[in-house]
């Protein structure tokens, strides 16, 4: 299975897991879903997208966003190529 099609099943189950109704679940999940969406999408769209996923689970009744599978559909379909040239790109560090 392709990494993409991977990164699809786990958005939609990390969406799932987001839109359980438990208040106290929300405080725990809003940084770890932070933290997952900069882990699964690097670079400036994922810390973006960490911190509206911190935000959209911290706030009540703003669960059934799927934010994780609006980012993968924004990196894979929106934005087709730049995955690619992201992966490939190298950064130098002046000393």
């Amino acid at each position: 299975m392709n990494i993409k099609y991977k990164k699809l099943i786990y958005s939609i189950a990390l969406d799932a897991v987001g839109i359980i109704p438990v208040p106290f679940l929300d405080f725990a999940w809003a940084p770890i879903s932070s933290y997952v969406m900069t882990r699964m999408y690097k670079g400036t769209k994922g810390k973006i997208g960490g911190v509206i996923s911190f935000f959209e689970e911290i706030f009540p009744f703003s669960d059934i966003i799927p934010t994780f599978t609006l980012m993968w559909i924004y990196t894979y379909i929106i934005k087709k190529g730049d995955e690619e040239n992201e992966e490939k790109e190298i950064t130098t560090i002046d000393v």
